[in-house]
């Protein structure tokens, strides 16, 4: 049997995809994995100019999850594309680039810087704040998370994943609207938005008061959205939130992923998702799966 998947166009070994944010641009992890038997891999958000990130304590642990307030930190895209994109190439190595911005130009402009040789596929972040429309994060709002669909398709040849935020009262409404706006897959949830306190001192352990949780603690959560947007879409879902073994990426298959991201299990394991992968395929030797995309919305109700 083989668990490779095509996606969006892509060949990739197995389905299972590097997060953004945990996994830096991938070559910071070449030590301690093979990064050839990586899926893929989602490269940390990059902006048209670095973005400098949030004052203050930016990570906070919590029961089965971290939060964080990294606030995007990046070097900008001519530094990926001087520095890290040519030493990627290298690898057998499908390369996603997140995108972020903080108006609906900045990502077309990024999307465009990105268009290039080497880059499979861009994930576009809308959970980032509208700076010019008082701070509201673009996937909160069908409407903005449509124009930024649009501006990014408008400004590049590759498939456009759309990652979206769970921080909504209906994630259907969005991934509906940025599916009518011509995004190619859909990838969630983001972090959920927490806040940790430190009772000796009374105040917000995290510089930035609020930030985004990961882990286990969001996976349930996160299972539910990615069944009911997988659901009412007709594009891929990728999902993500709390994975750290392979029967955790079954279950995600099985509510509807085609394809799925692990973050917060590399921080804790930089082995993750070879780990996971191994875990993954032997699962399916062991529950005689032949073909894995038969697992893909194959939940019984």
């Amino acid at each position: 049997m083989s668990i490779r998947v095509n996606f969006l166009g892509i060949d990739m070994k197995s389905p299972i995809i590097a997060a953004s944010g945990t996994f830096g641009f991938g070559i910071e992890c070449k030590d301690y994995l093979d990064l050839n038997k990586v899926g893929a891999i989602s490269c940390k958000g990059l902006a048209i100019t670095p973005w400098s990130g949030n004052d203050g304590v930016r990570i906070a642990e919590t029961p089965s999850g971290i939060l964080n307030s990294i606030g995007l930190e990046n070097p900008g895209v001519d530094v990926f594309k001087e520095k890290y994109l040519p030493e990627l190439k290298r690898y057998n190595l499908p390369i996603i680039c997140n995108i972020v911005g903080k108006d609906i130009e900045e990502y077309g402009k990024v999307a465009r810087a990105l268009s290039v040789e080497g880059v499979h596929a861009l994930e576009v972040n809308i959970s980032c704040p509208n700076v010019k429309n008082g701070g509201i994060s673009f996937g909160t709002d069908p409407k903005m998370a449509a124009e930024v669909t649009r501006e990014v398709k408008r400004n590049t040849h590759l498939p456009v994943m759309m990652k979206l935020s769970p921080n909504v009262t209906d994630i259907v409404t969005i991934a509906k609207a940025v599916e009518d706006s011509g995004a190619d897959a859909i990838s969630l949830i983001n972090t959920l938005l927490g806040m940790a306190i430190d009772i000796h001192t009374r105040k917000p352990i995290l510089g930035n008061i609020t930030g985004g949780l990961s882990g286990p603690a969001i996976k349930p959560i996160a299972l539910r959205m990615v069944w009911q947007v997988s659901q009412a879409v007709h594009i891929p879902v990728c999902g993500m939130g709390g994975i750290m073994t392979g029967e955790d990426v079954v279950e995600f298959m099985l509510v509807g992923a085609k394809t799925v991201q692990v973050g917060t299990a590399s921080l804790i394991t930089p082995t993750a998702i070879t780990n996971i992968t191994e875990e993954f395929n032997c699962w399916c030797q062991e529950n005689r799966v032949d073909d894995i995309t038969q697992l893909v919305g194959a939940l019984q109700i």
